[in-house]
């Protein structure tokens, strides 16, 4: 195993990391919207509102008890394109989160900043999705080197006890320069984990030169929706992890054309309510591929999207929003692309849309460490894998889980060679 998974700890991961400000599940799904764009992440924590009595100390079993799930760009886009959202979209708009969130609060674990990162990815190999850690004093990001005994106890092998959980860690003053600060939190995404590994290849090879296919990284699991379905199947049953449906066109063969795909990674900035009515009205196929401007007016709906008359207001999740009219629809509208920080609120700055939703794809024959940096350079949460020899035959995907479960594999043992 890896001495980079040994040697650090979760506080590591931290430096730099803002507080965690609580998105409740009481504010409005206009809210929400706000709050994925300005996030760093592709979806929000949602929490239940905490209880308020005077001298009571929430412990970490009252704070996972009030997270709710997380909520993502796909589950809003498929609430705002049922039928009562499009007729009353202003109402719509103005819904609480409870009502659109999937509850799920195993996808939240609250950590010691002095964790092992090797606990650390054990616990989101199995589901985990964020890391709660609480904000301390004088970290420095620098993590003493363990021996065999960690915490006065015994290290035992990880690999055997896949039901993992994290040792109390009541550290003196004396061993750590540390002060925990209370009720101040910041929170780790598998995305951060995966950014502080590829900061660490010398350390994991050769596993960053070897395929993915090689290491067992490629998930044949993943849901896909042909080309010519209607796209709002996509909004029936929304995969979890990743939440992405492959759009494709079957071959004579019984293989699968991947031409694009319906994700959160790919809504993440886009305009929410303009891609609801697409996802309603369109095929898969059209609401990747886009669909012309010259359509007839009468088939189009005049789409209400909220623009700020302050951009930096907007921005702050002010209350200078206001609801503007478009008179057409058109694919550039959907804004898939648009990824510019400044323009975060809905409807603005369209022109990054480039006619397709093209998915992101590698080879069964690709690196783990091209895979890592194309996920983080397009801040996707998984990528596409086609054939070698055909680079539209789709096989799997890879996402976060998968490379977690790659870095910290034990290695094979060597095949013997023949006599």
């Amino acid at each position: 195993m890896a001495s980079v998974f040994l040697y650090h700890v979760v506080g590591d991961l931290t430096v730099g990391k803002p507080e965690m400000v609580e998105f409740t599940e009481n504010e409005t799904v206009e809210a929400a919207i706000r709050a994925i764009g300005e996030s760093t992440d592709c979806g929000i924590a949602v929490w239940k509102r905490r209880s308020v009595h005077k001298g009571l100390i929430e412990t970490a079993e009252m704070r996972h008890q009030r997270f709710v799930g997380i909520l993502n760009p796909l589950d809003i886009v498929a609430f705002l394109a049922r039928d009562d959202c499009l007729n009353d979209q202003e109402k719509a708009l103005k819904t609480p989160v409870s009502e659109v969130i999937v509850p799920d609060n195993t996808l939240l674990k609250e950590v010691d900043p002095g964790t092992r990162l090797i606990d650390a990815l054990e616990i989101m190999k199995h589901g985990v999705r964020r890391l709660l850690v609480p904000k301390s004093i004088g970290w420095r990001g620098m993590s003493k080197r363990f021996s065999i005994l960690y915490n006065g106890k015994w290290l035992k092998n990880i690999d055997s006890n896949p039901n993992i959980t994290i040792p109390s860690i009541n550290r003196s003053s004396s061993s750590t320069p540390t002060t925990i600060i209370r009720d101040k939190y910041c929170c780790l995404a598998r995305e951060d984990v995966i950014r502080f590994l590829i900061g660490c290849l010398g350390a994991l090879a050769p596993l960053p030169l070897s395929s993915i296919s090689s290491l067992g990284a490629i998930n044949p699991d993943y849901c896909s929706i042909e080309a010519s379905a209607p796209a709002i199947e996509a909004a029936l049953k929304i995969p979890r992890e990743p939440s992405a449906f492959a759009v494709v066109d079957p071959t004579l063969d019984g293989q699968h054309k991947i031409i694009g795909e319906i994700s959160a990674s790919k809504l993440w900035k886009c305009d929410y309510l303009a891609a609801a009515w697409a996802l309603a009205n369109l095929s898969a196929g059209r609401f990747v591929t886009g669909v012309e401007d010259n359509l007839s007016s009468r088939y189009l709906p005049e789409l209400a999207a909220t623009g700020g008359g302050d951009g930096a207001n907007s921005a702050n999740g002010g209350g200078g929003g206001r609801l503007i009219r478009q008179r057409t629809f058109s694919s550039r509208s959907i804004g898939f692309f648009n990824h510019n920080p400044s323009s975060q609120t809905f409807g603005v700055n369209r022109s990054m849309y480039r006619g397709r939703s093209v998915p992101l794809t590698c080879k069964t024959t690709s690196s783990l460490a091209a895979v890592m940096a194309q996920m983080l350079s397009h801040r996707a949460t998984h990528v596409w894998v086609t054939e070698a020899e055909n680079e539209d035959v789709l096989v799997g995907l890879v996402g976060y889980a998968d490379i977690l479960a790659a870095v910290t594999r034990p290695p094979a043992a060597p095949i013997p060679e023949a006599q």
